[in-house]
């Protein structure tokens, strides 16, 4: 990319069975901000941000191979929330519908805690204890 000056991000998709409750979900779980969205009822395609972080939210189809967490009875991988405060977090996920995993504490240089949303991701929530990337 010599010569540019683009920014590049990573913004995954997550595939749920439900997609308008998972948005419903993840507005009241982390404040989310829906910035583009698509389609009707639950069949939808979003773009959501939590602060400067964003992701896509997308119904699952087994005929495009796509498929949910609860379809394949477990998740394949965790998102990682990055937050000031991961307590009061976790705490309002809790209360919109998420499972805690694990309770926020102390845990290789970062303060976090970990969730599975209604839909069957799993999310690390929390904060380094210093500056990160170490140097």
């Amino acid at each position: 990319m010599s010569g540019t000056s683009r920014q590049v991000s990573i913004q995954p998709q997550l595939w749920v069975d439900r997609a308008a409750d998972a948005v419903a979900f993840y507005e009241a779980a982390f404040g989310a901000v829906v910035l583009h969205r698509v389609g009707e009822g639950q069949e939808i395609v979003a773009q959501l941000a939590v602060g400067d972080a964003a992701f896509w939210v997308a119904s699952a189809s087994s005929a495009l191979r796509r498929f949910s967490p609860a379809a394949l009875d477990g998740a394949t991988g965790r998102m990682l929330l990055l937050v000031d405060h991961p307590e009061a977090v976790v705490r309002q996920a809790v209360i919109a519908g998420a499972s805690e995993l694990m309770p926020v504490g102390d845990e290789h240089g970062w303060r976090l805690g970990r969730i599975r949303d209604p839909f069957g991701h799993e999310w690390e929530i929390g904060k380094p204890h210093a500056e990160w990337p170490p140097t």
